[in-house]
């Protein structure tokens, strides 16, 4: 891979999880990366063979370097052919999804594929009797925030950047193979205070629990009063993990130790934890 031209970076969305909304953008964050090229194609809410057969079908039409495909459970039918396709065409792959997508790990690897699982990034409470185009967006809102307060998306920042250095640098990629649990999010947010640490390990392990109630509301429970309270309560649960995700960056704040690590023109991760000190490099 030659360093004179961009990475181009294709990310393929199959459905929706926490961890895909931003994605593209989190890779650059003030828009001035000279480094990359992003293209995002995406199948909406729904994820089914034929959908993620024609994501991935335009997507390769972009010849991009490296993929990045994110979907709830990455073992249902959709994603998996997305993978199959995506194997064909040999084009170094991360899959990103949610805990349920741990089952579909072996496939995964036999494919020589990369794997980011994000456990906290829980399911929603997808009941017709409770869940509307509002209701939705609060949960993602909220949903959004546990996973940058606790730091899982700086540490999914950081494994997607390590294969790109490797690109850029004509190596083969080194495809990360990740389960971003409580400890591993709370490390990549480089907590000083012990005190915001633990909000934000509670915060993770609130959003996790989420899914074992939404799941019993969506698939287990069938009399709808009793389902409807359940998938509230869920999405009670995450409003209450995305207050303590908050309460632990704003202890950061009050101690002047909030992490940062914004990426400069040329893709290089800068790091900083006073506000009035400039990022710098390191290593």
């Amino acid at each position: 891979m030659s360093a004179e031209r961009p990475i181009r970076i294709g990310v393929a969305k199959c459905g929706n999880i926490g961890s895909s909304v931003l994605l593209d953008i989190l890779l650059d964050e003030r828009a001035e990366r000279e480094d990359i090229v992003v293209r995002v194609v995406g199948s909406g809410p729904k994820l089914t063979p034929e959908e993620a057969r024609e994501v991935v079908s335009k997507l390769l039409e972009f010849k991009p370097d490296l993929v990045l495909f994110a979907s709830p459970n990455a073992a249902l039918p959709g994603p998996t052919a997305g993978r199959e396709l995506l194997a064909e065409a040999g084009v170094p792959t991360i899959i990103i999804t949610d805990g349920p997508g741990r089952k579909a790990v072996k496939d995964i690897e036999a494919k020589g594929m990369g794997y980011i699982i994000v456990p906290a990034d829980s399911m929603i409470g997808a009941r017709r009797e409770f869940l509307d185009p509002t209701e939705m967006a609060i949960y993602n809102a909220d949903l959004i925030k546990v996973l940058a307060c606790t730091g899982v998306y700086h540490a999914l920042v950081e494994a997607v950047d390590r294969a790109i250095e490797d690109l850029k640098a004509g190596r083969e990629p080194e495809l990360p193979r990740l389960v971003l649990g409580r400890d591993e999010a709370v490390e990549a947010a480089r907590f000083t205070n012990p005190y915001a640490r633990a909000k934000a390990m509670a915060a993770y392990e609130m959003a996790a629990k989420v899914a074992d109630l939404t799941v019993e509301g969506c698939f287990k429970i069938k009399e709808w009063e009793h389902y409807t309270q359940v998938v509230a309560a869920a999405h009670e649960l995450m409003r209450e993990a995305a207050r303590l995700a908050d309460e632990a960056r704003e202890i950061e704040k009050q101690g002047d130790t909030v992490f940062r690590a914004p990426h400069n023109r040329k893709g290089r991760l800068l790091k900083k934890t006073r506000l009035l000190e400039k990022p710098r490099k390191e290593g």
